[in-house]
């Protein structure tokens, strides 16, 4: 891996950098103006993101939350994670995962729990290789079509 790579926590009032990477995520199937939308309303639910830059150029994300559950206890979910195609199979996942494991502990965190979907074979295979096991199904009831 390129050793220029760093891992920034993102500041709140910079957050709004990673939608292009995320409407990537989606493929295009979330609008920019909705992703900025939910944008604003999860940053006040606690919701952070680390970026991967090579250089000043944002190459990946890791967004994450810091979560309470019963089952569970307090844990970290990494969420909407991304590395743009030019990096992909280059360690960039691990080094993410590797901060977010270290920021986890350090905010005692007993765990981390994922949510991916079925038909991202290797998003799943991914995971997978981290340590992750399948316990349940990541269910929705989507209630307005046009807000998706």
């Amino acid at each position: 891996m390129n050793s220029k790579l760093e891992i920034l926590l993102i500041p709140q009032e910079e957050l709004h950098t990673i939608l292009p990477l995320v409407y990537e995520l989606n493929n295009g199937k979330t609008s920019n103006k909705i992703l900025e939308e939910r944008l604003i309303e999860m940053k006040k639910m606690n919701f952070q993101c680390i970026g991967v830059y090579d250089v000043n150029k944002l190459i990946g994300i890791c967004g994450f939350w810091i979560l309470n559950k019963f089952y569970i206890g307090k844990h970290i979910e990494p969420d909407n994670v991304y590395i743009a195609k030019e990096y992909r199979s280059r360690g960039v996942g691990k080094l993410m995962l590797d901060w977010i494991y270290e920021y986890a502990k350090e905010n005692n965190c007993n765990s981390s729990e994922i949510n991916c979907y079925v038909k991202n074979t290797r998003g799943v295979q991914f995971w997978e290789e981290q340590g992750y096991t399948p316990e349940g199904y990541h269910m929705r009831n989507v209630f307005d079509r046009n807000n998706e």
